[in-house]
């Protein structure tokens, strides 16, 4: 009995690696229209009696302006174009430092894994999976594939996925001309997109967009990422 489902669990760990495999691939060369996350957003306004519209509009990278992807990268993940996927430093950093609420050591190339590939949650199996899907894009995609699914499935406003969902509801424009403000603006509410506004925004995220556009500038502007 025990051989067999050794054989059983063997036979479903070389089917989901295949699966796997094959779901990242497609995803290099498809645009990914609809994510669990979006689902599961969408659930939970339903539950709650809250409007259930979700706004989503994917651009590829080349229609969306570099201020907006420099800014992402400034603001959630500075060593991306250098690591592969997982920067050690900060997780290390986030450990060790002494807070009561312990700050978040995510990469872009992580919040990629996780929402489009799985659940939203704090267990260890979600994790590894997590871990596992990040592996599997690092390899399999490019950096600058990463950035552009990034940039359109991040919840960047509430229901609002993807940068230029958020330029056209928030800014009447295309993320093709966001400014470097604008840009910074939009990264600023990524870490609470529910509490935080970009049109409306509070006092914490004006001197947030100011904090960002500034690393913007320390990074060396567009160049910084110019060889993704």
């Amino acid at each position: 009995m025990l051989s067999r489902l050794l054989f059983i669990a063997f036979r479903f760990l070389l089917v989901f690696i295949g699966f796997s495999i094959a779901w990242v691939v497609v995803l290099k060369f498809v645009p990914v229209w609809v994510t669990p996350y979006m689902m599961s957003r969408k659930i939970d306004a339903f539950r709650a009696d809250e409007d259930t519209e979700i706004f989503s509009d994917w651009e590829p990278y080349e229609n969306i302006s570099k201020e907006a992807a420099l800014a992402v990268v400034a603001s959630e993940d500075q060593n991306f174009p250098n690591h592969w996927g997982f920067d050690f430093d900060e997780i290390y950093d986030a450990m060790t430092e002494k807070r009561k609420r312990v700050r978040g050591a995510s990469t872009i190339s992580q919040q990629v894994a996780k929402n489009v590939f799985l659940w939203h949650g704090r267990s260890f199996i979600r994790k590894g999976l997590e871990a596992w899907f990040t592996i599997l894009i690092e390899v399999i995609w490019d950096k600058q594939r990463i950035l552009e699914v990034y940039l359109n499935v991040a919840e960047m406003g509430k229901m609002t996925f993807g940068v230029e969902a958020a330029s056209l509801r928030y800014y009447k424009k295309s993320a093709k001309s966001l400014s470097r403000t604008e840009a910074a603006r939009i990264a600023a509410v990524l870490p609470n997109p529910v509490r935080f506004s970009i049109k409306n925004p509070s006092g914490y995220v004006n001197k947030r967009t100011n904090q960002i556009a500034r690393q913007m500038r320390a990074l060396g502007g567009q160049k910084y990422i110019e060889a993704l």
